[in-house]
């Protein structure tokens, strides 16, 4: 209710954006979204999220976080560009209570002491530190993890990596470490003309759901065959492996042909060999 009432006080974010001097950072990888009803659609992708928390990563001006207050999340913002942080403040005063803006570097924070709860991701990442942020949201040994879902905005050629099957070019580590213990998907497809200022690329939004972890994987021995596989792309797995301790006789045990390439392999497969070398 409380949503709906407090809405329609907000300036349009073009205003915001002038009053307060906002035009998007190159360094810092902004583009921003001005759109409400593709921010009202962006934000119903994970479900409900009445009195649910939410972490954005890179708000800018704020114009998915009042997306998120409207559907009535408990919203923490982290945000590095502090010319955002008083268009921020006023937000934060039209939802008493509802948003915790905290200044800094998302990478440099640890996301579940933060959250101290179970909490949805959703984010219009900066384009600079978008695959890093998602790669160790993913990572780790500890499964399942504190967030529910990740909603995270991406460049739709990373975006299509994330969702790649087998034997495409498009496939390759990222596909992996998002699908062996995850269900991802590109839920949305947004068009570069409904940014200011208008990316070089397509944009997309994929949405991810922590899935069960196959038993007796570690993540890192995971990570480390899929580095040294997809290292020396066009090379045979022999080749590919030979550097790392037991790769090619975990490759051996699971009866994979050392003849094949990394591409060639199942997220299945990887699976299969990251459990022998967890031994």
């Amino acid at each position: 209710m409380m949503a709906a009432m407090t809405s329609p006080a907000l300036p349009p974010l073009r205003e915001v954006i002038a009053r307060h001097g906002l035009a998007a950072s190159k360094a810092l990888g902004q583009n921003f979204l001005l759109d409400e009803q593709l921010l009202d659609r962006i934000a119903a992708i994970p479900g409900r999220l009445q009195d649910r928390a939410v972490l954005e990563v890179g708000p800018g001006p704020g114009g998915l976080t009042r997306a998120l207050l409207r559907a009535g999340a408990r919203v923490t913002a982290i945000e590095m560009d502090r010319r955002c942080l008083p268009a921020l403040a006023e937000l934060a005063g039209a939802f008493p209570g509802r948003l915790r803006v905290i200044e800094g570097d998302a990478l440099a924070q640890d996301h579940d002491a933060l959250m101290d709860e179970p909490y949805a991701v959703v984010a219009n990442l900066p384009y600079n530190v978008g695959t890093a942020l998602f790669t160790r949201w993913l990572s780790g040994e500890a499964w399942p993890p504190r967030w529910s879902s990740l909603t995270l905005m991406f460049q739709l050629e990373v975006a299509e990596r994330i969702v790649a099957a087998t034997n495409g070019d498009a496939y390759g580590r990222l596909a992996i470490l998002s699908q062996w213990r995850t269900a991802a998907r590109i839920a949305m497809k947004v068009h570069r003309s409904a940014f200011t200022p208008p990316p070089k690329v397509m944009s997309a939004i994929v949405h991810v759901v922590p899935g069960a972890a196959p038993e007796g994987v570690s993540a890192r021995k995971l990570e480390r065959l899929t580095e040294a596989a997809f290292g020396q792309r066009r090379k045979m797995l022999r080749q590919s492996l030979k550097g790392l301790p037991g790769g090619l006789d975990a490759l051996d045990a699971a009866g994979i042909d050392p003849q094949r390439r990394a591409e060639t392999l199942s997220v299945e497969e990887f699976v299969e060999v990251a459990r022998l070398l967890s031994r």
